[in-house]
């Protein structure tokens, strides 16, 4: 979903492909779910229902080729099927068309099915090497092809395709993806020209046409308009403001049918567009630089919220730490600790932990550490079975919890100045350097740099007692 069509193919679906089955004994073009414990085929019915139950295969190179011979060596007679390769946003229309050919075979229909078709090759059986009928030239990686492009409209934008070589930017498009920065284009109107910066894609109309579409720059992302029937909190827009996502999951509504769709919301952080991608497309990796999700942590990041990480290995293979999101631009899971103005929205979002090693804080301990009280725990136990207590304090600025031995609030309080030494803390400290206040004993006020008291002035006023020499005796 975008601001312009609740229905934009979405990049994670670019880097996806169902498989399409026609059972040779049924006659029936069905979706593959996946493969029951004896080996059977399991299925479903290529609708809309059932879309979220279509099994989703990377659709790259090797990685696919290897997935579908392992699938093969697990099916249980698997000549008894046709298996066909389909990009995920196309799925359903070609099933349709496929059901329509099974029943009344046509010239086109042949061609349909030889275009998806996944065959073995007979000579290599034995090590299920498959090969489809599609040029060995990657065409399977793009969603569109070069002559699909209307090149009189590319030029009235002022690109050519060799200008877009040059910027490396026809590649990602021909695979459905929006340019990865802002390309300078000249819209030529006729009477007038229009020079702006923006982002570009190229998508199907409702005619089927290959149409490019300008994600131009805005001031700011429209938030005080409802977006597909969601009217946005101010916790929303400060946290769309903040850290680019909302961290919540929200129901839109699809304008063509009705369709409620539970979806999380970010920013284009170039285009200032709001974005959003349905949940049932969010796929959250079982480790992020290292340091492997347990079950909690994914849904933390599947439902949008920010997460706190620590202990991540970086390339350098250097540990560090940092807040990490989902972001519905990105279609992927984002660092957020280059956002350092960005801390309290992060916090806002992120599910504050109620465990600490292993301790479960009980209902008074947990409120007192959600508002940034020291909470004494104890019952903990070390590597060695050793149990220990301590502090924990919650850093509110990065969500990371503190740990000490020791009460980080007496250790304040010790740290203190005297009663005696206040007023040089705040000439020392805080610039009250005025010469009328050097000789004063008795406290300052805040920002008070002169004596305003008669026991301040008589201290001022007293004759300086004459200093001792400090020659040696002979």
């Amino acid at each position: 979903m975008s601001e312009q069509s609740i229905d934009a193919p979405k990049v994670e679906d670019q880097f996806s492909d169902i498989l399409l089955v026609l059972d040779t004994k049924k006659k029936r073009i069905e979706a593959v779910k996946g493969i029951g414990e004896n080996g059977e085929l399991q299925t479903v019915t290529a609708n809309k229902k059932n879309e979220n139950q279509f099994m989703r295969v990377d659709k790259h190179g090797d990685f696919f080729f290897k997935f579908f011979s392992n699938f093969l060596n697990q099916l249980k007679n698997p000549t008894h099927f046709n298996f066909f390769k389909v990009a995920v946003h196309d799925g359903i229309n070609v099933a349709n068309k496929m059901q329509k050919e099974v029943d009344n075979p046509t010239q086109e229909g042949e061609k349909l099915f030889s275009e998806h078709e996944i065959k073995i090759n007979n000579k290599q059986e034995n090590k299920n090497i498959m090969e489809t009928t599609q040029p060995a030239t990657e065409t399977s990686e793009y969603r569109f092809k070069l002559e699909q492009i209307d090149w009189n409209a590319m030029s009235n934008l002022g690109l050519s395709k060799e200008r877009l070589e040059k910027m490396k930017l026809l590649d990602p498009l021909l695979k459905g993806y929006k340019t990865n920065e802002l390309v300078p284009i000249s819209l030529d109107l006729g009477t007038s020209i229009t020079r702006m910066d923006a982002r570009l894609s190229l998508q199907q109309n409702d005619k089927g046409q290959v149409v490019v579409a300008i994600h131009g720059i805005r001031k700011e992302p429209q938030l005080n308009f409802p977006f597909f029937g969601h009217e946005f909190t101010n916790e929303d827009k400060e946290n769309l403001l903040q850290t680019g996502n909302m961290g919540r999951v929200v129901d839109l509504t699809n304008p063509k049918n009705g369709e409620t769709i539970p979806s999380i919301i970010s920013v284009d952080r170039l285009t200032k567009e709001l974005i959003a991608l349905r949940t049932d497309r969010i796929k959250i990796p079982d480790e992020i630089k290292g340091v492997k999700l347990d079950e909690q942590q994914k849904q933390t990041l599947a439902e949008g919220k920010a997460l706190y990480l620590e202990g991540m290995i970086s390339k350098k293979g250097e540990p560090f730490n940092a807040a990490v999101q989902f972001n519905a631009d990105k279609c992927y899971v984002e660092f957020l600790f280059d956002r350092t103005n960005n801390t309290q929205s992060v916090n806002q979002q992120q599910e504050i932990p109620r465990i600490f090693r292993g301790k479960e804080l009980d209902d008074q301990q947990y409120q007192k550490f959600k508002e940034g009280q020291t909470v004494h725990v104890s019952g903990l136990v070390d590597k060695k079975g050793k149990e220990y207590q301590g502090y924990i304090t919650l850093d509110k600025e990065t969500a990371k919890t503190n740990f000490s031995f020791d009460n980080p609030n007496k250790l304040k309080e010790k740290a203190q100045p005297k009663e005696e030494n206040k007023t040089q803390v705040a000439v020392n400290s805080e610039g009250k350097t005025n010469e009328a206040t050097k000789n004063t004993k008795e406290p300052l006020k805040t920002e008070q740099n002169h004596s305003d008291s008669k026991k301040q002035q008589q201290e001022q006023e007293k004759p300086k007692a004459a200093a001792k020499s400090k020659g040696r005796r002979i």
